[in-house]
Formats: C-alpha cells, sequence, structure tokens
C-alpha cells in the first residue's frame, strides 16, 4: 500500500483489506469523480445516481432510492442464510458552499461547491465495502448500507429516519466514520460516550430606542446592550459549567445599523452564535442562562432582548459495547498500536448522532494526516482534499464490523 508520494505510510491486516486493495484505483477514480460533482443537501442527484449505478455493478441484492429526499440503501445478504441480524453502515454524501481553490485535475466543475469535508471520500468507502461483501458474503445476516444525503446543516439522517429507515431496515447496530486530518493514514479512534457536541443555534434580537449619534442622551442604544450582552454571555461556561463538563458559547454575528449612517443610533441589534455542549442537563442550563442574561442586562439599559434558541444537532454519543467492539474491529486491521481508544472528544457536530439516538453504534475517525503533508489540510477548507491512500482501510473497517458482527456459523 503506498501513499501519495509512493512510499509506503501504513500496513493493515485481513482478507478484506486484501481484497478491496485489488481494486483501489477504481475506488480512487469513483472518488474522484465524485468530488469533481459537488452537491449540496438534498440535491444529491448525481451523487445518487452514480452511487447506484456502482452498487448494482457491484450485486448487491437491493438498492432502495428517495428514502430521505436524495438518499439510497443497499441490502447485501450473507450467504448462512440463518441469522434475522441486520448491521447498518452509514456514509454522508453531501458537499459545502465553498469555492474550491485547489488545481488538481478532479477539483470541483461547480462553482461554489466543493467537497471540503471528505464525504466523497466516505461514499466511495463505502461502495467499496458493498463490493467486497456482494463478492464474498462471508456472514450470516445482512449488511444494510445507508447513503445519507444532507449532513452539513440539514439533519439528513433525522429526514431518512422519519421517512422509515429503520422501520425498513431494523438494524441492531449502526456505524459511521469520518476521515481525520489529525491522526496518521492506518490510525482509526474512536471514544465510548460523548465524540462530537451538539450544535445550538443562537439568535438574540435587541430592541432600543433610535436617535442621532450626536445625542445619545435621547436613545436606548441596542449597540452599547449588545456589547454588554456579548461580555455576559463568556461568564456562563466559566461561572455555570462545572470544570469536569464541557461548554462552548460563541456569538459569531452581530448586525446593528448601517456603516454608511455613521451618526444614526440604530433602533434594533441582532447577535447570531453557537452553542455547543455533550451533557443535555448542561445544554438546558445554558439556555436558561442565556434567556436570564440577555433578558436582565438589556433590561438595565431600558432595552428589551428576545432570545431564540433553536438546537439543530444532538451531541454524538457513541455506546459503550458497540465502541469497544469497533475498536477490537480496527485492532484487527492496523493492531493496538494504531487504534485510539479514548480520541479526545470534538466540539464539532454531526447529525450522525439522530442514528445514534434511536439505535446503538459507534462514530470512528479514520486518520489521514500523512507526514508528507497529503491529506493533512483541515476540514472546511478552501484547499482541502480527501486522502485517497485511506480508501481500502474504510472500505476495510466497514465490510470487517460487518463479517466480525454477524459471523458464519463454524461447522462442527
Amino acid at each position: 500500500m503506498t501513499g501519495s508520494q509512493g512510499s509506503p505510510t501504513f500496513r493493515a491486516n485481513g482478507r478484506a483489506f486484501a481484497q478491496i486493495s485489488q481494486f483501489h484505483p477504481e475506488l480512487t477514480a469513483f472518488r474522484r469523480d465524485l468530488h469533481a460533482h459537488p452537491e449540496l443537501g438534498f440535491e444529491e442527484v448525481y451523487t445518487a445516481a452514480r452511487v447506484k449505478q456502482s452498487l448494482q455493478v457491484c450485486g448487491v441484492d437491493a438498492v432502495h432510492t428517495g428514502i430521505g429526499k436524495t438518499g439510497l440503501v443497499a441490502t447485501i445478504k450473507g450467504r448462512g442464510g440463518i441469522s434475522t441480524r441486520m448491521i447498518g453502515l452509514r456514509a454522508d454524501m453531501d458537499a459545502l458552499p465553498m469555492t474550491e481553490l485547489n488545481d488538481f485535475a478532479w477539483k470541483s466543475s461547480r462553482a461554489g461547491l466543493m467537497h471540503g469535508c471528505g464525504h466523497d471520500g466516505h461514499t466511495a468507502m463505502l461502495v467499496g465495502a458493498a463490493r467486497y461483501l456482494a463478492e464474498t458474503r462471508n456472514f450470516d445476516g445482512t449488511a444494510v448500507l445507508i447513503f445519507q444525503p444532507g449532513e452539513e446543516g440539514y439533519a439528513g439522517a433525522r429526514v431518512m429516519i422519519e421517512d422509515g429507515l429503520f422501520d425498513r431496515f431494523p438494524v441492531q447496530a449502526v456505524y459511521g466514520m469520518h476521515n481525520w486530518p489529525g491522526l496518521p493514514p492506518g490510525t482509526i479512534g474512536m471514544n465510548a460516550g460523548a465524540m462530537m457536541a451538539s450544535a445550538d443555534r443562537v439568535t438574540i434580537e435587541i430592541s432600543g430606542r433610535g436617535g442621532h449619534g450626536a445625542h445619545p442622551y435621547q436613545t436606548i442604544d441596542p449597540v452599547v446592550v449588545a456589547a454588554h450582552i456579548i461580555t455576559a454571555i463568556q461568564s456562563i461556561v466559566s461561572r455555570n459549567v462545572r470544570a469536569i463538563d464541557s461548554a462552548v458559547v460563541s456569538i459569531c454575528a452581530m448586525r446593528a445599523g448601517d456603516p454608511g449612517a455613521m451618526s444614526v443610533v440604530p433602533g434594533k441589534a441582532t447577535l447570531v452564535g453557537t452553542v455547543r455542549t455533550f451533557n443535555p442537563a448542561v445544554q438546558d442550563m445554558v439556555e436558561r442562562r442565556l434567556n436570564e442574561l440577555c433578558g436582565a442586562v438589556a433590561l438595565g439599559f431600558g432595552a428589551t432582548a428576545s432570545v431564540y434558541y433553536e438546537r439543530i444537532y444532538p451531541a454524538t454519543i457513541n455506546s459503550l459495547n458497540e465502541t469497544r467492539f469497533a475498536a477490537d474491529v480496527a485492532q484487527s486491521l492496523v493492531g493496538p498500536e494504531h487504534v485510539v481508544r479514548d480520541l479526545e472528544p470534538s466540539m464539532g457536530s454531526e447529525d450522525f448522532s439522530f442514528m445514534l439516538q434511536v439505535k446503538p453504534g459507534a462514530y470512528m475517525r479514520i486518520g489521514q494526516g500523512a507526514e508528507n503533508g497529503v491529506g493533512s489540510c483541515l476540514l472546511h477548507n478552501t484547499r482541502y482534499d480527501f486522502n485517497d491512500e485511506i480508501l481500502p482501510l474504510g472500505a476495510a473497517l466497514h465490510a470487517s464490523l460487518v463479517e466480525q458482527s454477524m459471523p458464519l456459523a463454524v461447522s462442527a
């Protein structure tokens, strides 16, 4: 197995990895085609069509389309023929509204759209697993391969669930993975418990009384109120959240007045930000304190403040048994020294959390940041690209989760 510069960067074990490596060039071509044709959430028409075509060529038993709008699910039955067990594997398909600044041949062909998070690679890895599982069928049960739309802010996982995903495919566990530039190729990380934080949006609308900037005593200046609210909000984490817990409150945007009207005090100001937590009790407390602080600070200036708190994505919480199992499977591929079982949680968010709210499972990181710089660019960066070297390993990890969770019966 060689990296983009032609030098080996990691080794992996097992029949699945060896067999999938044989069609590594085909997976790379498929991934790069997806990269060149990015689509936003629920607009993945080209992507879904390419996935469907590839799955049919692979010989899966069935492809179910239109689940969660542009989502699709493939099923593959093992050759055991006895077990009714089902295991779910999930990959996200959507891109980001970004302008790509790379100059390689497979860069985005669509202005303002880019696969800046590696979902093209995730999709290719799951297609690779589908090909291997359909060819070998060395398991007893059904593999359910979930190609999900709209992860980037559209809650595509929730939409698929609401559209009957787990009613039609009642899996006993579900697994997902994401590339991680902060880990080297050949390393797989996870954590039993919190993996990623919840993502909440907070909007604070401040109403005062506008007037002339030369006569501020005649106004109730919402800009001053906003400044005090921003400062007061910073006390929520430092003075309300226990040190052993985690929370982030960030005000990221402010809108007030007109830059062309230097002497006009506006009548309103709006603040927009995000709250990230792992614990629902902490999440509830932060929402409550935001309402209390904003209202009280505004009242002190004679203004009013309304807080609109929207819970976008819940925290991504891995279940204990499935995480231990996934780590063991990963260890069988890359060895114990390349599996991080206590990976530090991220304050980013992920809509795989919706699946983990209704099914046990685990969300994993697969390293892609090589020492030579390939794959080390941060996610959501205009220069990001998925590291194709890890395609066979990700596909083998998917496939091995199926084989080891639903093993064939041993003949007496």
